[in-house]
This record gives structure tokens, sequence and C-alpha cells, in this order.
């Protein structure tokens, strides 16, 4: 479960900016989102399932989603020995004097194992500065802390105990510990595995994932299901050969090309006669006859199943890109219902789609805007935040500005084209 990320002084994020999938305390104007989009943490916090990150194009939305996957690749790999003598590959905000030679700075609050940490680091191209954990039982303990290349730790981490010297300025203590099979930045590092990241543009980071996921039976039938939800008019999928490499779960970003004819992906089509009777049937390959959308929801359908099945997070950047509004509409019902989602699992994405602003389908916490300011600085804020009125229309107020986070055009009957 993912309760909050935070990030500063990364790509366009200047000033630290949150995203809280904490339910807000008030109850929204409609009961059913009320009872449908939120799960029971504790008897006192509710978790929203969905949450839509609003805004212009290069407002920082797609930024935040590249944040929370640089600090899961970090987290997981820092440790290599391929990493020891290479640069982090962190970008840093670049358009203030202010910040050009400040740190970035992570943090993330997640539950795991009904066990909520904070974890979170700031570092640099060449070293970590900071790096903290802390675990939430009953209270907040600090687990151990880094500053200024010194570790402490208690005793409730005994698992970093000798291992300070072990760790490299850039490489962080955590993944360390985990790499000496800790018990405690194990299960983190399971957790972060765990975080699906996506783009909905570009699908090749995790066709192979449902392409593997073809050869389990149970798991092709609900692949089919979900394709044929959005009459595509594909009666079957088929594949050629299967991978000979086992693909994990955890791993979405293989490389895989689709129009590898060693191993083609194939559809079914009905075929009729003048009389409009089945005479059988038509083989197309996916990548050669079928549209944008349809390949796309093929290679979407393997990781999103999977994160409704497992009750894990599933991250998309453009969830919208290539779909109809009402495939995408169906998408996130799927979180909401509690009979497609029975672990919780959660749906965060960034869009352009202003149809799913309805206050009859989201809560006004559920909506995100991210917007850039003068100085080319990305700030997040939810709807929440503003009084907004139980009859007011989201979409129509949005588009008129009254949220901000939408593009500023210019004259364009000024442009001379001869």
């Amino acid at each position: 479960m993912l309760i909050e990320f935070s990030v500063g002084n990364y790509k366009s994020f200047k000033s630290p900016v949150r995203l809280s999938m904490v339910a807000a305390k008030s109850k929204s104007e409609n009961k059913t989102s009320d009872e449908n989009n939120i799960f029971e943490y504790t008897r006192s916090v509710n978790i929203l399932k969905t949450a839509a990150i609003y805004g212009a194009n290069a407002s920082g939305k797609s930024n935040f989603v590249k944040a929370i996957s640089f600090m899961r690749s970090f987290v997981i790999n820092s440790s290599k020995e391929s990493q020891a003598a290479e640069d982090i590959d962190v970008d840093n905000f670049k358009l203030s004097t202010e910040t050009e030679n400040m740190p970035s700075f992570f943090e993330i609050i997640f539950s795991f194992e009904n066990i909520r940490y904070r974890y979170g680091f700031e570092l640099d191209n060449k070293q970590i500065h900071s790096e903290w954990l802390f675990r939430a039982k009953q209270r907040e303990m600090n687990l151990f802390l880094r500053e200024k290349g010194k570790i402490t730790h208690n005793t409730a981490f005994k698992e970093g105990f000798g291992l300070e010297d072990k760790t490299r300025d850039n490489a962080l203590f955590l993944s360390v510990c985990a790499q000496f099979n800790g018990e405690i930045s194990t299960d983190i590092l399971k957790w972060f595995r765990k975080l699906r990241i996506v783009s909905g543009i570009y699908d090749l980071s995790y066709r192979a994932f449902t392409y593997n996921k073809l050869n389990n039976p149970d798991f092709k039938k609900k692949i089919m299901s979900f394709i044929n939800e959005f009459d595509f008019g594909i009666s079957t999928l088929s594949v050629k050969e299967t991978l000979s490499e086992k693909i994990h779960p955890q791993l979405l970003n293989i490389t895989f090309t689709p129009s590898d004819e060693k191993r083609p992906i194939k559809t079914t089509h009905r075929k009729y006669d003048q009389n409009d009777k089945h005479i059988g049937d038509e083989f197309f390959e996916l990548d050669k006859n079928e549209s944008h959308g349809t390949r796309k929801a093929f290679s979407f359908s393997g990781p999103l199943l999977d994160t409704l099945e497992k009750g894990t997070i599933l991250i998309v950047d453009e969830l919208d890109a290539r779909f109809h509004p009402m495939i995408t509409c169906s998408i996130i019902q799927l979180f909401h219902d509690k009979s497609t989602n029975p672990h919780n699992a959660q749906l965060i994405f960034a869009t352009h789609d202003t149809n799913l602003l309805d206050n009859q389908f989201f809560r006004r916490d559920q909506i995100w805007f991210a917007e850039k300011n003068r100085f080319g600085a990305t700030d997040m804020y939810s709807l929440a935040d503003f009084k907004v009125r139980n009859d007011s229309s989201f979409k129509k107020d949005y588009i008129s500005g009254k949220y901000g986070a939408i593009p500023f055009i210019g004259g364009l009957k000024r442009l001379e084209i001869k």
C-alpha cells in the first residue's frame, strides 16, 4: 500500500511536492465514491484506491512518475558492484542557482505486511548526503539515520551492524543491508519490486510481461476476458513460440521487439459469407494488423490484471493515450469495484482525459494537479484544497481555469502560414 510520496530538487520539481493517498476526513457529496473509492487502513485513516494527475503538457506529470521510477530503481540497484564506479544518474532542478549545488530529495511512506515505513534519502550525482528509515507499529521509531557519511542505527535494526563500512558513498545503506539478507531491508526491497511503473504511450516496457503470461492458461483467460470487454472483435490470442527465458513478474522493463518473427502474437477474427454466416476464422498478427489501441490493451492487460490479483500498486504515465475515454473509465472502475479489486490494489496515473472529472466518479481528494510557475518549477496540489460546491462541474471548472494546471495558448490566429 502506498500512503505518500514526496520529491524535491528533481527535474522540474524545485521545492518538495507531495502526493498523498490518505483520504480526506470530510465526506464527498457522493456516497458511492466514498464507499468504493477508499479502503480502511486504520480505524481513523482511509486510503484512496486511485489518484489522477492532471496538468498541461510539460507541466511535470511525467516527471513525477519518473521520480517514483528513479527511487524504485535506485533502491533496487544501488548496491550492485556494477554501480561502484558509476555516477548516480539523477537530474536536479537546473533553472535556479539556489538548487544547482543542492541534493535531490526523495521520501516514500508505505505499508508492507501491516507495518508502516517511512524511507527517504538525499543525493547528488556523486554521493548520498542523507538517508533515513522509520517504522511504525504504534508509534514511529527511527531504525537508522545516515548523515554526512555517518550511519547510526538502533538494536531494532540489528541487520545493519558491521555494514556501515561496506556501504559506498554512492550506494544506499538500505540496499547494502538487503544484499546481506537483512530481514527488514529485504522486505522493503520486496515492496519496491512489486511497485509497477509503466508508460501509456510506449508499451514495449511491459509487453514481454504480458506475453509471458499467455503461457499460463488461467491468466490467458483473464487477458481474453479483458480484451473482449472492449469489442475489438478478437476471439482468441495465440503465440507461435513461447519465450525461452523465464520472466520474473517484477521485471516490466524488459526489451521486447514486437516485430520479431520468431514470436508473433496471433489474433483470431470470425469470418462470414455474403449471408453473414460464420464460415471460419481469419488469423492476424497483432503488431501488423491490429490498431495501436488494441495492441496497447493487450500489452497493458498483463500488469493491470496482475496488480488487481495481487493487491499491489500500478503507476501509469498517460493512461488514456490510445484509449477511447470509455475504456479508460472502465479500467479505473476495475480498481473502484470491490469485486474486481478485492485486495485493495492502487492505481496512480497521469492523464488529459477531462471526461473523468466527475463527482460521481472521483472524490475531490483523488484529483491532483501539476502546474509550472513562471520560473519553470512544478507544484502539485489536490482538488480537495479548493472550496467546491456540491453541484459544481469538475470538468467545466477545470477547463475554465478555476483550478489552474491548464495550458495558456497564445493567439494562433497571428501565425502567418504561406
